[in-house]
């Protein structure tokens, strides 16, 4: 559906915001862009949407080139802006309208209608738009980005500043809308977000594109499971057979902690326990906690800012 090819944005300035990105993204995805501030997403979608135009490199949506067929794939893209771009004193219904015919659609009530109550402003749509809360406005977003019936959505950071009840709810709206067949592209400070709907992953620092990933393969080749063993007596010293493991001591002396690679059998949980068993140590009790997507973004960005 998207593909990106040797992309580079330069501005006058001399400052690389893109940096050779090359990125295919298929139909019907669910894919999230994370990255510190600063990192280029905002520049990227902006690139894509016809909004910044690229130094050098290629951007094709669906085939058409977005530049030579600038009307053509600015159609068949929905944005959702991180800002609030919205006419105050307009009716939600008539905002939403109003977008649909910028596009050169005929008006469709109908449809209209379904997209309102699938944002649950259906009851709001005569309100004036200033009358309206950060998160009904942020709906209101969503519904003018769809109302031309894109076959792409990018969503910049949707749930910023939204209460845990909305960001559920557009949750499940974006997996409908993957369901109905959109592609959707979504950058994201929540990398929670990422980790419950996305199906890739990619990590943007400093105008780069540092991985591409699956979900489950970037939290399976990176992530790690730390497991706590709490003892019956204090440790003072490390025996000696467990000195050359990866195995730090509690403050309290009452826990050992070690570190599992979910890519490294050899340091699995059983072949570990065995170890501590064998050295005589009494294990009191066993708790684990696995990395999440959150954990590994830090340690990527961290590694890049190191080199």
């Amino acid at each position: 559906m998207i593909s990106i090819q040797n992309l580079n944005k330069v501005y006058d300035s001399n400052l690389i915001a893109l940096a050779e990105i090359s990125l295919e993204i298929q139909s019907g995805e669910i894919f999230a862009l994370l990255g510190p501030n600063g990192a280029g997403k905002t520049t990227l979608i902006s690139s894509i949407c016809g909004l910044t135009r690229q130094t050098s490199g290629f951007i094709k949506v669906s085939g058409f080139d977005t530049i030579k067929n600038y009307k053509k794939t600015r159609s068949l893209i929905g944005l959702v802006p991180q800002e609030f771009p919205l006419e105050n004193y307009e009716s939600v219904i008539e905002t939403v309208k109003f977008t649909r015919g910028l596009f050169g659609k005929t008006p469709d009530a109908d449809y209209i209608e379904k997209t309102l109550k699938s944002l649950k402003l259906w009851e709001k749509r005569n309100t004036p738009i200033i009358a309206l809360s950060g998160g009904m406005k942020r709906r209101v977003l969503i519904a003018k980005a769809l109302s031309h019936k894109p076959k792409i959505l990018f969503l910049d950071e949707p749930t910023s500043g939204v209460d845990v009840q909305l960001r559920k709810e557009m949750w499940d709206l974006i997996i409908d809308l993957r369901k109905d067949g959109v592609t959707v592209i979504l950058t994201t400070h929540y990398i929670k977000e990422a980790e419950i709907i996305a199906d890739r992953v990619g990590i943007l620092n400093r105008g780069k594109l540092l991985l591409v990933e699956e979900k489950k393969g970037l939290i399976k080749k990176f992530g790690k499971k730390i497991v706590s063993v709490e003892l019956r007596e204090k440790l003072h010293t490390v025996p000696k057979k467990l000195s050359k493991e990866k195995i730090s001591v509690s403050e309290d002396k009452n826990s050992i902690f070690f570190e599992v690679s979910n890519s490294d059998n050899k340091m699995g949980i059983s072949n570990t326990l065995k170890m501590i068993a064998e050295t005589g140590l009494s294990i009191k009790d066993i708790h684990t906690s696995e990395s999440s997507l959150e954990d590994i973004f830090l340690e990527i960005i961290a590694d890049e800012e190191r080199h």
